[in-house]
């Protein structure tokens, strides 16, 4: 069973104040699971964990991370001007983009940010916008199926990001020869992965192509930079990655792989978002209405803008029936929004115990990917995020939209602003 960490009568006291639906994410559980991704590769003097801010762009969140010695990765405009404002800048932020703006390259060069070129063209793009730092990372597919255990995992080949083992190769090349002193490397193969064999199977990967990349360019290879892909379980009773012997796994790679190379000084980076807050936040809903047709529906006041992994990949959250947790599951539901889309479920055919007007529904594991990806369809607003504080305490860390921010691009013509707020 997933537990949820507020209860019936947390919640109640919540949402006399705060009105569902809304995110809430749990200090504790951030600030314990940080730390035990920092013990698992404490091994690696140089280790840094660069949270990926798409997954929870809030600077709350941001904060918290910081105090725990997180850097930040970024992928936009908007994630450097967060996280300059939360108090990143330079080595403590990662910039990872495709397709980049100039904009957008010019404030992570501007900030001092470590840049992990995505394409070969971009050595080219970056030198003539702003000039080459002397570190500079570059991405790295290598094309084809990603296989782990007998399983394919996922086609890089398919992927649009990287560069390829040949552009790789040229690309230091071309760095060194332009005055680049110091190199890193990034992959990211497969996502969301519940196994321990993933890190250290693309760890292998990315350290002896830096030895061959040390050999065959002189390239001085200071980062080695495993991404993210590390996932989370979203069903109950499934196995769980165990980070710690995933750390161990990369370190027996290190040790096999850089060290007798000569490399063991080499730092190890992540950039996990999912593993690091998807279990430390929840969706807290009401169900507003019932419907008794080919189906039983359940309908709730959020809907898939403020979650929509369910309709847009399918994807399972386990939900909770605050009080009734020990009751039987012995009802079989559609648990739906109120959207005009038919994929908008937070769950089909489900098994749950019976459920009334004005219960509480928890959808768990929506720290990540959760609020983040939440849009405006149909002219919902987005929902409030709060925090459950380590003292017990509850905060706003994002007030709900309103109508007037729903509006409030249209300012400049008159029409709508019987509705925005001066």
């Amino acid at each position: 069973m997933k537990i949820p960490f507020i209860n019936k009568k947390q919640a109640e006291e919540i949402i006399e104040k705060y009105p569902t639906p809304f995110h809430i994410y749990d200090e504790k559980g951030i600030r314990e699971n940080a730390r035990k991704l920092f013990k698992a590769f404490s091994w690696n003097k140089g280790f840094r964990e660069y949270f990926a801010v798409k997954a929870t762009p809030n600077p709350y969140i941001l904060k918290i991370l910081k105090e725990e010695g997180c850097g930040v990765d970024c992928s936009s405009l908007t994630e450097l001007m967060m996280s300059e404002c939360c108090g990143f800048s330079g080595s403590d932020i990662m910039f990872s983009s495709n397709v980049t703006p100039k904009e957008d390259m010019q404030k992570a060069f501007d900030l001092g940010a470590y840049i992990n070129l995505d394409d070969i063209t971009h050595i080219e793009f970056l030198e003539n916008l702003c000039g080459l730092p002397e570190t500079v990372f570059c991405r790295f597919n290598p094309g084809g199926h990603f296989e782990l255990e007998n399983r394919i995992m996922d086609d890089p080949g398919d992927a649009k990001y990287g560069f390829t083992k040949e552009q790789i190769i040229e690309g230091f090349r071309i760095l060194r020869s332009k005055g680049v002193k110091h190199f890193g490397i990034h992959a990211f193969l497969a996502s969301n992965t519940v196994t321990n064999a993933y890190y250290p199977k693309l760890a292998r990967i990315l350290f002896e192509l830096a030895v061959e990349l040390r050999d065959l360019t002189g390239a001085d290879i200071k980062f080695v930079n495993l991404s993210g892909g590390v996932g989370v379980t979203y069903e109950p009773g499934k196995p769980e990655n165990d980070i710690i012997a995933i750390g161990e796994g990369v370190h027996k790679a290190f040790d096999e792989v850089l060290v007798p190379a000569g490399m063991g000084d080499v730092s190890i980076f992540t950039e996990l978002g999912r593993y690091m807050l998807a279990p430390y936040g929840h969706l807290v809903t009401k169900c507003i209405h019932q419907k008794h047709i080919y189906k039983e529906y359940i309908g709730c006041d959020a809907c898939a803008c403020n979650l929509m992994r369910p309709a847009m990949y399918g994807s399972y959250h386990h939900i909770t029936v605050l009080g009734k947790e020990n009751a039987a599951c012995d009802h079989k539901y559609d648990v739906t929004g109120g959207l005009c889309e038919n994929n908008d479920k937070f769950a089909i055919d489900r098994m749950l115990p019976e459920i009334d007007i004005g219960d509480i529904l928890v959808i768990h594991d929506t720290g990540a990917h959760g609020f983040s990806m939440g849009y405006n369809y149909n002219g919902k607003l987005r929902s409030a995020e709060l925090l459950l504080c380590e003292d017990g305490s509850v905060k706003m860390i994002r007030r709900a939209e309103t109508p007037s921010d729903y509006f409030r691009t249209f300012d400049f013509c008159g029409i709508m602003d019987k509705y925005i707020e001066k």
